[in-house]
């Protein structure tokens, strides 16, 4: 019944507060009346009423004033927990037998932009884009202009929760409706989302009309929510504090094909971009214990419809140079709509895959976006096979080779390999240099300026002429010259990733630092076999970083660079002979000799113990300060037999005095 006349009252305000504002609107700006005093002060005051009933203050409602804020630049900030992709399918039989005997909720994966939000207190404190998935941007003030985005909540413990900023259809077409050149309205409602969540003016924000939808709880901290171990009383608690939340419905083996068949009707004009489905399981505790891979989370798994294709002539083959020396086609073609937009390229990988295709300009070809994102072409129609592979780099004129499939550029010295090398040397997960956009490292590369990395670090001697440069003036280099000094202690994972190894990503950048114990000289002085052993690397990689700290020349440079840099101490190593050691543990309730929970686990982990988010068979212990509470995980710890500890029991088996 609460719930109910709760839903009831969330949807009166809803229609109150845009009649509202078209009245204040009318009356202030636009010297007309729509509506008495009378009327107006008596629809105020009903809001008014129903905004202290609920404990909920939507954005946008006339009982508050969000004043706008605009700022130089978004702050950056990490996540607490890494936010993971989805692992994906196109079937509908796989996901059926992905959900197996249990229930789960199949919702909308909606085409916006992730975005995590802290309330505390009752109300939005922070706002945080998905970003790389470890490192977001503020957009707290913007958020608080998102349309339908409570301001205000009932729930007055800390709250995190993730959902999607987006754009509907309608309001899309209503701004490109009032652009009048062709060339500058927006492609799609997504890419004009996330320009418009980003903007460092919130006024902007507003004028956009974000809306926001809310599709998964992170945690509830100080106020104990007991959701009975049912992921859509998470939902359910979540729309009890204002939230949109993604449409969803409950599903099991047996009704889930209907339910997906339901969705595939309702996009055909559903108002909200959306390019798939997401089935998450409602079992909490089973869904926790299933844990994660280093991509994907285990309990839930992405949709996506079936690739829509358009044919299309294939006008010319783009030979691009990449940072390794590979010179990678990409093919060009008459603009085609797919899935929303134009697109006119599409990347076709290797010389392998161009030969399969038996290419040649002029063609009828194929084309599609691989998860409805990634150009591709599928197939060739008329199969001519008649193109050419140069025998010189476009970028240098240097001689290519043909080497497995692939096209490689022999100069060592191709601008094209060191203006990708500097890219990614500067970027957001190697050394995260702000300010240092592709076309200025070329420019600093033409000049001469930048020679190897080390020489980044001695650019404030350049001053005069980089600041004469266009559109670089004075402010733009001491903001510069302030990024690159920041960016002078680091981490060695971070070193590794920038140093450009050939197929050595940041997650094989973290796992060599940790097998080497963060000893950058054990690394470099490892061989081939030693390092194929590591588990996740391989011949193949191992011989790349073998080959690379075997030249000489690289290790010369690196020596340079590591002058420059200041590298964190590596991390504890963890203990294993601790009582801790090897036990599973879960910890809930407040804590009162830590700051938050997050600290006790780091202590646990440490010393060799591992910490989960549900009680399940595997849990040695329960930690809660409060044994006698009645909550869910007290009751699935007595019903599996965990022993129940409070914090001076393992404050005790950690051996520390507080």
């Amino acid at each position: 019944m609460e719930n109910t006349q709760n839903n009831k009252a969330l949807a009166r305000m809803k229609e109150l507060i845009p009649i509202l504002n078209e009245a204040s609107k009318a009356y202030y700006a636009q010297d007309r009346e729509i509506m008495s005093n009378f009327e107006y002060d008596r629809l105020y005051d009903e809001l008014t009423e129903l905004e202290a009933s609920t404990g909920i203050t939507l954005a946008g409602s006339p009982t508050v004033t969000v004043g706008y804020e605009a700022v130089d630049a978004l702050p950056k900030e990490a996540h607490e927990k890494p936010m993971l992709s989805l692992a994906k399918t196109k079937s509908r039989e796989e996901l059926a037998d992905w959900l197996g005997e249990h229930e789960g909720l199949l919702s909308w994966k909606l085409d916006g932009l992730t975005i995590v939000l802290t309330y505390e207190n009752g109300t939005l404190s922070k706002a945080v884009t998905r970003g790389n998935g470890e490192i977001g941007e503020v957009i707290t003030a913007n958020a608080k202009t998102f349309v339908n985005l409570p301001q205000k909540i009932p729930y007055q413990g800390k709250l995190i929760l993730r959902g999607e900023a987006v754009i509907t259809y309608s309001v899309f077409e209503k701004i490109n409706a009032e652009i009048p050149e062709a060339e500058a309205k927006y492609k799609n409602p997504r890419n004009l989302c996330s320009g418009s969540v980003r903007q460092l003016s919130s006024r902007i924000t507003a004028e956009r009309q974000v809306s926001f939808y809310a599709f998964s709880f992170v945690v509830a901290q100080g106020e104990e929510v007991d959701f009975n171990n049912d992921r859509e009383k998470q939902f359910l608690f979540l729309k009890q504090q204002g939230f949109d939340v993604v449409e969803y419905v409950r599903v099991n083996r047996n009704t889930i094909g209907d339910q997906i068949e339901a969705f595939a009707q309702k996009i055909v004009d559903y108002d909200i971009p959306s390019d798939g489905l997401v089935l998450t399981l409602c079992d909490l505790e089973y869904a926790a214990s299933l844990g994660l891979t280093a991509k994907f989370p285990r309990d839930s798994i992405a949709f996506k419809w079936a690739d829509e294709t358009a044919q299309t002539t294939l006008r010319e083959i783009e030979w691009s140079p990449s940072r390794t020396g590979l010179i990678n086609p990409v093919a060009i073609f008459d603009p085609v709509e797919l899935e929303g937009t134009s697109v006119s390229r599409a990347s076709v990988h290797n010389i392998s895959i161009l030969r399969q295709l038996k290419l040649g300009i002029g063609d009828q070809i194929t084309v599609y976006k691989a998860n409805m994102i990634i150009p591709q072409i599928a197939d060739n129609l008329t199969g001519s096979d008649t193109l050419q592979i140069p025998d010189t780099c476009p970028a240098c004129g240097g001689q290519t080779v043909e080497d497995s499939g692939t096209l490689i550029c022999k100069n060592p010295l191709c601008p094209a390999k060191m203006i990708k090398s500097y890219t990614l040397f500067v970027s957001r997960d190697a050394m995260n240099v702000d300010g240092l956009s592709e076309m200025t490292l070329e420019k600093l590369l033409g000049m001469g300026l930048l020679k190897e990395f080390a020489d980044l670090y001695h650019l404030a001697e350049h001053r005069e002429k980089i600041t004469a440069l266009e559109g670089f003036g004075e402010k733009s280099f001491d903001n510069l010259m302030e990024s690159i000094d920041r960016s002078r202690n680091t981490t060695l994972p971070r070193l590794i990733y920038a140093l450009g190894i050939d197929g050595i990503g940041s997650a094989n950048a973290k796992l060599l630092s940790r097998h080497f114990h963060y000893d950058l000289k054990a690394l470099m002085a490892a061989d081939t076999e030693s390092l194929s052993e590591i588990d996740k690397i391989g011949p193949i990689l191992a011989g790349n970083i073998a080959a690379y700290f075997a030249d000489a020349g690289n290790c010369e440079r690196l020596e340079r660079l590591l002058a420059e840099l200041t590298i964190e101490e590596a991390p504890e190593e963890v203990t294993t002979d601790s009582e801790v050691a090897g036990k599973v543990f879960v910890i809930t309730g407040s804590v009162a000799h830590f700051s938050n929970r997050k600290e006790l686990q780091e202590l646990i982990e440490q010393q060799g113990g591992k910490v989960t988010g549900s009680v399940t068979s595997k849990t040695d212990y329960l930690i809660n300060n409060d044994i006698t509470s009645t909550s869910g995980k007290n009751k699935k710890a007595k019903e599996l037999g965990v022993p129940i500890i409070d914090e001076e029991t393992i404050l005790s088996l950690l051996k520390i005095d507080i």
